[in-house]
């Protein structure tokens, strides 16, 4: 059986369609369990993978997604998602219970339980993220506007820092000819 025949991705693929966009989930042939290792699979820059990252606030799971280059503020996920509570790292068979996925393959669609989600600012840099897809050599890709959308997740400008030692990715700068100086 093929990696996109698995259940858990074919629940992502069912939800990408169910949301009115096109089945983008792919097979790698190699491992994409962590953000490094899809950005070397994709040749892509880090920052465009989503890093999708299961918390407990009290008793409520909710899920962050964060730029690949980027490091998760915990400690602000309860004001970003409008929640009270202390923020605690669930184990991993908490994750597999709540979103169906195992760790180093967690969608942020087809999760069998609907999540609070809130997504960082920062992957406005690019046109196409890449999220995982039910499997640790599965990925999908979609813009940053329908990752919103069809997560229903909350922007927030104060989820996550650029982290250090990482140089982040600058699209580039074009100059417009009404302050070109010519």
């Amino acid at each position: 059986m093929s990696n996109l025949e698995r259940p858990p991705v074919m629940r992502v693929r069912e939800a990408l369609l169910a949301s009115g966009l096109e089945d983008t989930v792919m097979e790698l042939s190699d491992s994409a369990r962590t953000a490094e290792d899809a950005a070397k699979a994709l040749d892509c820059a880090l920052g465009a993978i989503v890093k999708s990252l299961v918390f407990c606030i009290e008793n409520r799971f909710v899920m962050a997604l964060v730029a690949g280059d980027h490091l998760c503020h915990e400690e602000n996920l309860p004001k970003a998602l409008n929640l009270d509570g202390v923020v605690r790292r669930p184990q991993a068979s908490e994750v597999k219970g709540i979103t169906g996925f195992t760790i180093g393959g967690v969608a942020p669609i087809g999760l069998l339980h609907p999540l609070p989600m809130a997504i960082d600012s920062s992957f406005k840099r690019f046109d196409t993220v890449y999220a995982a897809a039910g499997h640790p050599h599965c990925i999908f890709s979609i813009s940053f506007s329908d990752l919103v959308r069809v997560t229903d997740a909350i922007v927030s400008y104060n989820l996550a820092t650029p982290m250090t030692g990482v140089e982040t990715y600058k699209p580039p700068y074009k100059r417009s000819k009404t302050f070109s100086g010519n």
